[in-house]
């Protein structure tokens, strides 16, 4: 339809396997990415003489190419349409974006293994439990484990530290492995035991509880049994407060709401009978005005990377459903259904999604309508031609000059980009030197995108007075970076939001007042910049406190650093004792005697006090 481009003469020659489709335009830029079960009928239906959508009819007037990738099942299609969707974001697929990362609850694999929440990489060894919706649910479940399972949830080097019970044993939220006070065959029942919880599987769990607690009657163990009595009732409580239609469900419920192009996908979702709670997500339509395309779209790609439930419940009837449910299948390797015509309870639940999704929606387009006025009031208030497309804050954080941290954050024309964000380790410098941090961080952040030809923003906040902007200012102009507009933000009188200052390149400065549009996107960049430096100093600072100053010794491993902590009650029993009484730990010879103090008094290993006359009197 496009050119010399012969859409059913291509349709034609292609094979009936599964597979993927790419339109290309004559600029060689990607126009659309599909899946299909049969690609011969599915691309011929594109230039067949059915009724096509106006956005359809303009991307195929705009085709010039073709090309297929044939895969084995329908499943490997859905995964490859979803990667390359992420990857190569084509003009008119509808995008699932979601900035934030996944909350999910991380059981590790180690010899005491610990139960925590988690997000972002899966480089801790360990089995990883969700995802989940929100991290209030995540709380939820470790607050549920900690009652039932008493699994530690403490960081390693605490937990190597330890010489006397925390208050999690004492409240009856952990059984204290760190102090011996649990035999390990026991905690690692336990910990199976959590597993089978987690897995969904408590029912299997109940079951294998109550065999077990009457064994242990049998054998006249009425502790154990007592004990086993407890859990069962408490899990047996739970299932009674928390079940779906009388069982144990394991069901996502999807509804999508739209004004115009605006979209909002609500995900209510259900594990072994638990409402885990609701998530909303804003798809990017890229024109697409159909709801069902749009929840076709998300239920493809959501769970082409998430473990689909056995149930999913739709608002609506979407194209390719039987394609998408056999590929979920397939991956999932189990039956998953994909339903749309429920009654009873499920319908109940079926309402609250559209009816929240439809709040959700219209919350975000009223945002987004403030924040369009919000932009249109800075570019009048900066002078610029037109509305800034990015908009990128710096901030630093430290106490009394540790830990320094620089942040940085993003915004588009919708609000904050969360992905974007970035954090920088500040080294080099004087201690509490906030000129030459922000001067450090921001010759990092624009000497790589000059380097490699990275986005610049239109605007540049600095949260700091005349010095931080003077800084920033010069570490531009070094790179030869001239496009952005810099401006200062300093703090007003007695520090009271709507009083700051916005301090101009040229040097002028402007108060519009707590009413401007203006400045109140400025404070939401600039305390958006302070929340997220303010998190990673604290993340940095705590790091540094609760490391052992014994794991950076060589020669000292988990068991001569516990014999010395145990030996001398903790650090500081350690730090106070000579060099002769450290030596006299099991395992610690007078050479890494020696070393040891001089490691934890700063000291050079040949300036240490001799080990003879280090606890001899005259």
């Amino acid at each position: 339809m496009a050119g010399n481009f012969n859409g059913k003469e291509f349709a034609a020659a292609l094979s009936t396997a599964p597979g993927v489709y790419r339109m290309y335009a004559a600029d060689d830029s990607l126009l659309y990415v599909g899946k299909a079960g049969a690609l011969r009928k599915r691309v011929s239906s594109y230039f067949s003489n059915t009724p096509k959508s106006p956005r359809t009819h303009a991307m195929l007037a705009q085709v010039a190419r073709m090309d297929v990738t044939v895969t084995r099942t329908e499943g490997e299609a859905l995964l490859l349409e979803n990667q390359l969707i992420k990857s190569l974001a084509p003009r008119y697929n509808v995008s699932l974006r979601d900035d934030k990362s996944y909350p999910y609850v991380l059981l590790t694999t180690e010899q005491w293994p610990r139960i925590a929440m988690h997000r972002g990489p899966r480089a801790v060894p360990g089995r990883y439990f969700g995802p989940y919706p929100g991290v209030g649910a995540v709380r939820d479940t470790l607050n549920l484990m900690q009652k039932l399972f008493k699994i530690r949830n403490c960081e390693d080097s605490v937990f190597r530290n330890r010489t006397r019970p925390c208050l999690q044993h004492q409240i009856g939220r952990c059984s204290a492995p760190c102090v011996g006070l649990v035999d390990a065959l026991d905690y690692s029942e336990s910990v199976r035991r959590a597993s089978l919880f987690l897995d969904g599987r408590s029912d299997e769990l109940t079951s294998e509880l109550s065999n077990a607690m009457e064994a242990a009657s049998a054998r006249l163990e009425f502790e154990q049994a007592a004990r086993l009595r407890d859990l069962v009732g408490s899990l047996r409580s739970m299932q009674s407060r928390q079940y779906v239609d009388g069982r144990a469900a394991d069901l996502d419920v999807l509804a999508c709401a739209m004004q115009g192009t605006g979209a909002c996908v609500l995900l209510l979702a259900f594990r072994d009978g638990r409402n885990l709670g609701t998530r909303s997500f804003f798809p990017k339509t890229n024109g697409e005005d159909s709801a069902a395309e749009v929840l076709a779209a998300f239920v493809s790609q959501y769970y082409a990377e998430q473990t689909p439930p056995r149930e999913i419940v739709l608002d609506r009837e979407i194209p390719d459903a039987t394609l998408i449910e056999t590929a979920l299948s397939a991956a999932a390797e189990r039956k998953v259904q994909l339903k749309w015509n429920v009654r009873g309870e499920r319908a109940g639940y079926l309402q609250l999604a559209v009816r929240n999704a439809e709040i959700t929606l219209a919350s975000e387009l009223s945002s987004r309508n403030a924040q369009q006025v919000r932009s249109e009031a800075l570019r009048d208030l900066l002078g610029l031609a037109e509305p800034a497309k990015r908009i990128e804050c710096f901030d630093i954080s430290h106490t009394m000059g540790e830990a320094t941290v620089a942040s940085c954050v993003v915004f588009d024309a919708n609000g904050p980009v969360r992905s974007q964000y970035r954090r920088y380790n500040i080294t080099g410098i004087e201690p509490g030197d906030d000129y030459a941090a922000m001067r450090q961080a921001i010759e990092r952040r624009f000497r790589r995108a000059v380097e490699e030809g990275g986005v610049l923003p239109e605007v540049l906040l600095i949260d700091g007075g005349a010095g931080q902007l003077t800084q920033a200012r010069a570490a531009l102009a070094e790179l030869g970076v001239d496009s952005v507009v810099l401006v200062g933000v300093a703090k007003g009188v007695e520090r009271r939001a709507g009083h700051e200052t916005l301090i101009l390149a040229d040097g002028r400065e402007v108060n519009p007042g707590a009413a401007s549009p203006a400045l109140q996107l400025v404070q939401q960049v600039r305390d958006e910049a302070h929340r997220f430096a303010i998190t990673g100093h604290r993340g940095k600072r705590q790091k540094a406190r609760t490391t052992s100053k014994l794991e950076d010794i060589a020669g000292i491993g988990p068991r001569r650093r516990a014999s010395l902590l145990k030996h001398f009650g903790g650090l500081v029993g350690l730090k106070a004792a000579g060099i002769d009484e450290i030596a006299r730990v099991e395992g610690i010879n007078a050479a890494l005697a020696e070393r040891i103090y001089a490691n934890l008094h700063g000291l050079a290993p040949s300036a240490a006090p001799p080990a003879t006359g280090s606890e001899q009197g005259p």
